[in-house]
């Protein structure tokens, strides 16, 4: 009876390091590079818009505090009310939250559907051993490297396009009382939002993933 327990028990497997699981989801995204391009332009998008409006609206009220005629007649030609001071533009926090809430559900979708098509995928590296611990691992990794990479890319577009567009209004003004700290105040938090937003939307698709049972992921038809 022990000899027979001994060859019928599974043995404990060890966990799989984080290194491993990173190398399986890296080469996934390339082998999935349309998909992960096309996940990433909703990202790109998003966060590019998000960084646009805060480094604008550093810019723009850098140029307010000037108080120069010549300057406050260019801003006024382009919409900026000179006169209502600093505030918190609600119509662009709506906007901006929108954005955001857009990449968000862009990221799980996209996962969830990563899943979905992967599910024998999923049931057969299950019948090979593998962990629920792993398959979270790598689903995890991969969406939260496709957010934080479409994060990088979005900042560094936003911001491109609110210096460009900036410097295109109001030309040397801008240069001459460039708000530094704050823009890079808001690139940093455009970087964190966007990562933090990746890694939340990552969570939900990974834990489905690691629930699929093999007996029902073999079942699936193709």
């Amino acid at each position: 009876m022990p000899k027979a327990d001994a060859i019928n028990a599974v043995p404990v497997q060890a966990p799989v390091p984080w290194s491993v699981a990173f190398a399986v989801s890296w080469g996934s995204l390339r082998r999935r590079f349309l998909r992960s391009l096309i996940t990433m332009v909703g990202v790109v998008l998003g966060i590019a818009f998000l960084a646009y409006m805060l480094v604008n609206d550093n810019i723009v009220n850098a140029l307010v505090a000037l108080r120069n005629d010549t300057l406050n007649v260019i801003l006024q030609k382009n919409g900026v009310d000179i006169f209502s001071g600093k505030g918190t533009d609600t119509m662009m926090l709506m906007l901006i939250g929108l954005s955001l809430f857009t990449c968000l559900v862009g990221i799980i979708n996209a996962m969830l559907m990563s899943v979905t098509e992967r599910i024998k995928e999923i049931g057969t590296l299950k019948c090979l051993g593998a962990q629920d611990a792993f398959i979270v691992k790598t689903f995890f990794i991969e969406a939260s490297l496709q957010g934080v990479m479409g994060t990088v890319l979005g900042v560094a577009l936003g911001l491109l396009v609110g210096l460009l567009v900036n410097t295109f209004a109001y030309g040397r003004f801008v240069w001459s009382a460039f708000p530094a700290f704050l823009v890079v105040k808001s690139v940093v938090v455009s970087l964190v939002i966007g990562s933090l937003m990746s890694v939340l939307a990552a969570i939900a698709p990974a834990y489905w993933a690691a629930r699929k049972q093999p007996v029902e992921a073999m079942r699936v038809e193709e």
